[in-house]
């Protein structure tokens, strides 16, 4: 189906569907179009989209012919059975991370996908975060010589979340491992592929049967000679890093996080604002290196532009063209195995 506007369903109408998804589909209206949206309540906050039609009746809108994609963007626990369901309807399925909640019902789904001839992949937008790419840019430049080991954080202070340490609920669907971790660990498979090992270890920083809101996991790779260390928590008053990058010859450190987030949470949204996710000169990683002569040489490296509209791109090359997916099963099921392994002694 070359060169065709795809038509997209969203199960969902809250936080993710308009703040994280329609907006980079939106933004590439020659390839998608926002065909429906459903929901179980009628209304909501969130303002219409033009052209768009809302139901709360998810078998019309699975049984509709012309939808090409559906797009799951609901609380974690329902991921699997939505999922399922969009599959045996013949729907190509986008499911907004961490996909589900073990192994076995990934597989599960993945092997469904392939008999009905259609493909699932996880929402893994943050594959296309401008702090990520710029990272990765300095590794590939060489300054830094062979890297040896890399950080990445995904720090949070909020003053509800110190509520939650203390009197919340264990739930390992709604934890920062599940929530959080799950971004992180993607981009270091995306960036080195899958570990040979790993150690994997969540917190409940209330107490036993409180939530999960820290974890670190440091992945191996053996063959590289590289230690990949993911770790975050919600109750950090002052953010880490988002990203180090050690070699023999340098460090690379970029302190804040992509802006694209930043903007969204204001409205600002890509569609009509060229400076959309832009970081200011003083956002900017800083990069220090020796060169050949053993000179020391420190730079700041301008923040790689980005758009999460790439991961629209990309999936519009699969469902139009044939291309392979942008996130391989294999990928998903090694971070299922890791978020697995974090929780597994958690309650």
């Amino acid at each position: 189906m070359p060169d065709r506007i795809l038509n997209i369903g969203f199960i969902g109408n809250g936080k993710g569907t308009n703040r994280y998804h329609a907006p980079f589909s939106l933004a590439l209206p020659d390839k998608f179009r926002i065909k429906t949206i459903y929901a179980r309540h009628a209304g909501g906050p969130w303002a219409p989209i033009p052209g768009t039609e809302y139901t709360t009746d998810i078998d019309a809108m699975l049984g509709d012919p012309d939808i090409d994609i559906v797009e799951i963007s609901t609380p974690h626990a329902t991921h699997y059975a939505l999922t399922k369901q969009a599959l045996v309807a013949g729907k190509h399925v986008v499911c907004d991370k961490a996909f589900v909640g073990t192994v076995a019902e990934a597989e599960e789904l993945y092997a469904l996908a392939a008999e009905k001839g259609v493909t699932v992949q996880c929402y893994q937008n943050r594959r296309f975060d401008s702090d990520y790419l710029t990272a990765r840019k300095v590794m590939e430049s060489g300054r830094l010589g062979r890297v040896y080991e890399i950080v990445t954080h995904y720090d949070y202070w909020r003053e509800s979340f110190f509520q939650m340490a203390n009197e919340g609920e264990y739930d390992r669907m709604n934890g920062i491992v599940y929530g959080h971790s799950c971004h992180c660990v993607d981009q270091l498979i995306d960036w080195l592929g899958v570990p040979d090992r790993w150690h994997a270890e969540a917190r409940q920083l209330g107490g036993a049967g409180r939530p999960d809101m820290y974890f670190d996991f440091d992945l191996y790779y053996d063959e590289l000679g590289i230690k990949a260390t993911a770790a975050a928590s919600y109750l950090a008053a002052i953010q880490r890093p988002s990203f180090e990058v050690y070699g023999e010859r340098g460090t690379f450190v970029k302190v804040e996080k992509d802006q694209q987030e930043r903007d969204l949470k204001k409205f600002y949204l890509p569609v009509g604002h060229d400076d959309f996710g832009l970081d200011a000169p003083e956002q900017w990683g800083t990069l220090r290196y020796y060169d050949d002569e053993g000179a020391m040489h420190e730079e700041r490296v301008e923040t790689v532009r980005s758009t999460y509209s790439r991961f629209y791109e990309a999936l519009y090359e699969t469902v139009a063209k044939g291309a392979p997916q942008l996130v391989k099963p294999e990928e998903t099921i090694a971070q299922l195995r890791i978020l697995e392994d974090a929780t597994r002694d958690l309650a």
